[in-house]
């Protein structure tokens, strides 16, 4: 079973992507369009648009059983060994390296095929693959979701729902986020500190988490990397994070749910965590790697266009009044564009490096376990569904 869209929602989903997302496309571009084949309806779209402007389209079709197109899918960490995990081939890099522009299409027809994998090989396939994410990372890049049923059963929702969900989020003029999330930036560019409190659901204890934000660029989502977008994210620093947090929205990862999630931070690193759905997959995720055990990111939900909350990422982050944080790494344009300044920054652990960055999110609407947001000393509030600065 496929999902069913409309020409004309996939020609207006596609041409936000190329001409708001990635700022347009010339005859002297090369455009990756990475996904699996059951994305076909809107890559083909993608792809006519960018033959028709004289560019070129590099069509990346990825294995059902390889969880984001990385260097290797779950069959090698299944089977084989970090011997041959760290044979990546040289043309595999020089594809990443010949272009220009990188669409990914985020739609999976089976999540089960991810699962069941080795652990210690399945971190070493995330390392492996770190240095082509870096090429793509350095370069124009934007992530879309496509329905699909394995997505939709996921979520306990018929595909025709799950596809409605999707395409009406993807096909609402990004621009509009601009002045939604202008006033939550700038009081975030003037803030130097955030401080987080959550409530354990079976303790009733309130718990506070805050960590060092000053000097750090802000950044407003509008649809330019994440597509539907609307978030208001930075790197915090990363020695910083100090207290414990509970993150109560689900979330998808690697084939698995987590959910529940409780994580505790002293001097940065997490020192104790837990999850009451998917313990295994989070500890697979902390544990992958030193930076895996410090943050990444901070970041607000801006957009009250989605409907109904998703438990994948791409959707999950930008729901209005959800606050979440990412495990492991960091974003280099929240710090400097002086290379030579970031390799200070990672030197003395102020930024953050890692093969993950997971982002999980807690929902501070009403039922939710999020209770404060304080930047420095402003507490804000949630009107409409989004973040406000109180008047």
């Amino acid at each position: 079973m496929k999902a069913v869209i409309s020409q004309e929602d996939l020609n207006t989903w596609a041409d936000y992507l190329l001409n708001y997302s990635l700022n347009g496309i010339n005859s002297n571009d090369v455009i990756m369009i990475k996904g699996e084949h059951i994305c076909w309806p809107l890559i083909s779209v993608l792809q006519d648009k960018i033959f028709k402007v004289g560019a070129i389209a590099d069509i990346n079709l990825i294995a059902p059983d390889n969880d984001r197109g990385k260097v290797w899918g779950a069959s090698i960490a299944k089977f084989g060994s970090e011997e041959q995990i760290k044979l990546v081939p040289e043309w595999h890099v020089k594809r990443y390296e010949a272009m220009t522009k990188y669409i990914e299409i985020l739609g999976v027809e089976d999540p089960d095929l991810f699962s069941g994998v080795d652990e210690k090989l399945a971190q070493a396939v995330m390392r492996a693959d770190e240095p082509v994410k870096n090429i793509r990372l350095a370069k124009p890049w934007v992530l879309t979701l496509f329905p699909t049923k394995g997505f939709a059963d996921l979520e306990g929702m018929s595909l025709e729902d799950y596809t409605r969900v999707i395409v009406s989020a993807s096909t609402v003029d990004p621009q509009l986020l601009e002045e939604v999330e202008e006033e939550i930036y700038k009081v975030m560019h003037n803030s130097s500190t955030i401080k987080i409190e959550t409530e354990h659901p079976k303790t009733g204890k309130l718990l506070t988490l805050q960590m060092n934000i000053a000097g750090r660029h802000i950044v407003k989502c509008t649809g330019k990397r994440n597509f539907p977008d609307g978030e208001v994210f930075t790197s915090p620093d990363a020695n910083t994070p100090e207290g414990e947090i509970f993150v109560d929205l689900p979330v998808f990862q690697g084939g698995t749910t987590i959910q529940g999630i409780y994580l505790k931070f002293e001097g940065g690193k997490i020192t104790d965590y837990s999850a009451e759905k998917g313990n295994e997959t989070l500890a697979k995720i902390i544990e992958t790697d030193d930076g895996s055990h410090r943050l990444g990111e901070v970041a607000l939900g801006m957009n009250n266009g989605i409907e109904k909350v998703l438990k994948h990422p791409l959707f999950v982050e930008k729901v209005g009044g959800t606050f979440h944080i990412a495990i492991g790494a960091s974003y280099p344009e929240c710090f400097s564009e002086d290379n030579d300044q970031n390799k200070e920054y990672l030197e003395k652990g102020i930024m953050n490096k890692s093969a993950q960055h997971v982002d999980i999110v807690t929902d501070f609407r009403p039922g939710g376990t999020g209770r404060a947001v304080y930047l420095d000393d402003t507490k804000l509030e949630i009107e409409n569904n989004i973040w406000v600065v109180p008047k």
